[in-house]
């Protein structure tokens, strides 16, 4: 597991709260019920109303394969109820030690493969001049192809969608520090061929242009 995570809200009228993915798998409990979660490959808006509370799971990206028992792909952009994948006996008591030690009793066989997912895609999160499917592809020793096919069967999205979330996380983080972006210039650092293409890919993913999201956050 990447890590536990846990939400509660408490709000009079409905807020639409907007939820920019990462490349992992999560199984959540919350609202009567528990779910898996496939890889998001863009933004989403969840309406939060009232008074609630989720808890939830991240898998490290690359790992949820051998849980599945199918390409991880298959999962992509939907939502599973839970007991179709763990079975009915799901915990109910929701807190780390309970739903780690129902997990732990799961876990499956090592799969060489997923360990390759994982290495590749925690080598796109450290180095942040990985911004090329043919540079990682590569330096991993596999082809194009065979990259593209290790991610659909383990991580869910492909090699680029991966390499373009965690460099805009970068731009995010700059956002965040307040600094001055020169636009242009961060487009070309971060491997893209001209501006408009980092702004599409900006928009895609967060919903809305860099400047915009800048001015917000």
């Amino acid at each position: 597991m990447a890590r536990y995570w846990e939400a509660r809200w408490d709000y009079p009228e409905p807020y639409r709260q907007k939820i920019v993915p990462y490349p992992n798998v999560h199984l959540s409990f919350g609202r009567g019920r528990a779910d898996v979660h496939g890889v998001r490959s863009g933004h989403q808006l969840t309406v939060l109303e009232g008074r609630g509370h989720v808890f939830g799971v991240a898998f490290r990206p690359g790992c949820f394969r051998p849980f599945l028992g199918a390409p991880v792909a298959t999962i992509t952009d939907r939502v599973v109820p839970a007991t179709e994948l763990f079975g009915p006996d799901l915990p109910t008591t929701l807190d780390v030690p309970t739903v780690e030690a129902f997990l732990r009793g799961r876990l499956p066989d090592d799969d060489p493969r997923a360990r390759q997912a994982v290495a590749a895609v925690e080598r796109i999160a450290r180095d942040r001049t990985v911004t090329r499917v043919e540079r990682l592809a590569g330096e991993l020793g596999l082809s194009m192809r065979g990259l593209q096919r290790l991610f659909a069967e383990h991580v869910g999205v492909g090699p680029k969608w991966v390499i373009r979330r965690y460099r805009l996380h970068e731009v995010t983080a700059r956002m965040a520090a307040g600094a001055e972006i020169d636009w242009a210039a961060l487009a070309a650092d971060l491997g893209y061929a001209d501006q408009g293409h980092f702004i599409r890919d900006f928009r895609s993913m967060f919903g809305e242009p860099p400047s915009w999201y800048a001015q917000r956050y």
